[in-house]
């Protein structure tokens, strides 16, 4: 989870990057008349980011607490897998949202409906005979520990 909340800091400043980017390309006009818009190009963003990232292997936050994507055969997950894996993460946060916004939830209720569903959804993996996150297990993917991988050469005396 450490490796989430890094990798939401790194996303706070790709939407004020893509969010200034996208000011500056609409026509004036209100912020609400375009949220929908603005969100789709975050989406497609985000898509770009993680797909590029995963398809090598890792993202920046991943590098830092060392773990790697991979696909079944150990190999980056490539392009296609990466953006299918991008499409099911979304599973994390559309569920409880889209019942938050038919239940016309208030900010506080959604949040606490998303917390509750991020809690319910981690705890799934443990019904994964592998213990996968279910979105990697449908991708095809798996996250491992790069430190397993690398043996012990940090270890070695002179």
């Amino acid at each position: 989870m450490a490796c989430w909340l890094y990798d939401g800091v790194l996303m706070f400043g790709l939407v004020l990057g893509a969010g200034f980017v996208f000011v500056i390309l609409m026509p004036k006009g209100s912020a609400q008349e375009h949220r929908h818009l603005l969100q789709a190009f975050l989406f497609v963003v985000f898509g770009l980011y993680f797909g590029w990232c995963w398809s090598r292997g890792q993202t920046l936050a991943m590098k830092t607490w060392h773990i790697r994507i991979v696909d079944r055969a150990g190999r980056p997950p490539g392009q296609a897998r990466a953006l299918w894996r991008y499409a099911l993460s979304w599973l994390w946060f559309l569920p409880p949202l889209m019942l938050a916004a038919l239940a016309h939830l208030p900010p506080a209720g959604t949040a606490v409906t998303v917390a509750v569903w991020i809690v319910l959804w981690a705890l799934a993996s443990r019904l994964h005979s592998q213990r996968q996150f279910w979105h990697d297990a449908w991708a095809g993917t798996r996250l491992v520990d790069t430190r397993a991988t690398a043996g012990p050469s940090h270890l070695k005396s002179e």
